[in-house]
């Protein structure tokens, strides 16, 4: 059984809809856009993914046509499927489909309600085949709007950086995607990872970095650290919290460790361990340019981040920066990982600022608020047919529904600045 059936592909739907177009049409143009949403702009990324992933090459096959010919039978009920169509671009296109894709630059920020890739068929014998693949091109609402959210993320922070700090020089590193484990499925974790990686390089989603070097050639698109988890400090016991922590300064002496601090009281661990305890430890790391990054993982995010950063800035002092904020020695900085999305993100920033310290002290982490808890209409996305020609005439094709203005759709407009993929 063929796995990777892409005339399966589809919605039941538009099994039919070969029958439905007026006779004699040739031509199918259809566009991809971003009606408007939760962003007025949006970073257009996850096209090449799609095509290199499904479309190259030979897709269509003798046992993909009778496979899909079994399966709608039984699904329908009856013979809807169109089988002499796909037999046709079998033979005649040796199962490559006859279409052109033109499409903005991947990366770029584009507002919404533009078109952002054009589909057409380049064969008259099957313009059925433009929309049949609506379904598997609308997809890429998943990777842009990730894409999306994770810079409108970084916006937010770069503004606060700016604000707050000597130089924006650490950004890029500022959001860490902890959501390998919060999205829905292997795939969407390396769809979604790389998605964040066009904005920052901080991740622990290592299907990203996979699905980064196979699909766009990047042969390393993101970093990470040597970091604790609450099983590998809790396993020593409450009563050796101090040992797992030293045991961590000793393993990784050198540049950034990450270990998570609140597995029983985070103000002791920051007081009477970090600042006490093990401090000479810590400082020492500086004289190698390292860092003990120190994660709160619980409570409300803003009031824990500025009372674990005021009892550091007691224990291991600071400096005042040129902007006039607070800013911990080189060899400690704190990573708030829990409770991160855009929604909160601004309001964490803003309190860390207002309690006098600068960002550059912070890093983050967000899970399912960057790869998860977003959907098509984050972005209201869709693919509409615009254009078409019918008995050798072009027809400029849209939607008006008079109940919602805003799913009106566009007649053929050609893509500003389109490139041929």
């Amino acid at each position: 059984m063929e796995e990777h059936n892409i005339l399966l592909f589809t919605d039941s739907y538009k099994i039919t809809h070969h029958m439905q177009y007026p006779p004699n049409t040739t031509k199918v143009y259809s566009y991809f856009e971003s009606r408007g949403g939760k962003f007025p702009e949006t970073i257009f990324f996850g096209l090449q993914y799609l095509i290199k992933r499904w479309l190259c090459g030979q897709v269509v096959t003798e046992e993909k046509i009778l496979q899909a010919k079994e399966i709608l039978h039984l699904h329908f009920g009856a013979d809807h499927f169109n089988e002499e169509g796909w037999r046709y671009i079998l033979t005649k296109h040796g199962g490559h489909l006859p279409i052109r894709i033109k499409t903005v630059a991947e990366g770029s920020l584009v507002p919404v309600k533009n078109a952002l890739f054009t589909v057409e068929n380049t064969d008259p014998e099957v313009s059925w085949i433009t929309n049949y693949l609506e379904t598997l091109f609308v997809q890429v609402w998943y990777p842009m709007t990730v894409a999306t959210n994770s810079f409108f993320m970084k916006r937010i922070l770069g503004s606060y950086l700016t604000d707050t700090a000597e130089s924006l020089d650490g950004l890029p590193v500022k959001l860490h995607d902890f959501g390998f484990r919060g999205v829905s499925s292997h795939e969407s974790a390396g769809i979604g990872g790389m998605s964040h990686l066009v904005n920052f390089t901080g991740t622990d989603t290592l299907a990203g970095l996979v699905a980064a070097r196979q699909y766009y050639g990047a042969s390393m698109a993101g970093n990470s650290v040597p970091a604790a988890e609450h099983s590998t400090v809790t396993s020593w016991g409450r009563e050796g919290e101090t040992e797992a922590f030293r045991n961590m300064l000793t393993r990784f002496p050198d540049g950034l460790v990450a270990v998570v601090s609140d597995s029983y009281d985070i103000w002791q661990a920051c007081d009477k361990i970090w600042g006490q305890e093990l401090k000479d430890l810590v400082v020492a790391r500086e004289k190698n340019g390292g860092t003990l990054v120190i994660r709160p993982d619980s409570g409300d995010p803003a009031a824990t981040c500025c009372r674990v950063l005021n009892i550091l800035g007691e224990r291991f002092g600071f400096k005042v920066n040129a902007k006039g904020y607070k800013q911990l020695p080189s060899y400690v900085r704190v990573m708030q990982g829990d409770g991160i999305s855009y929604e909160t993100f601004e309001g964490i920033l803003k309190a860390i600022k207002a309690s006098g310290w600068s960002l550059d002290n912070m890093a983050f982490g967000s899970g399912g608020g960057l790869l998860q808890r977003i959907n098509r209409d984050t972005q209201k996305v869709a693919m509409k047919c615009s254009y078409a020609e019918v008995d050798g005439r072009g027809v400029n094709v849209f939607k008006q529904p008079i109940t919602d203005p805003g799913k009106t759709s566009k007649k053929r407009n050609p893509l500003a600045g389109e490139r041929p993929c």
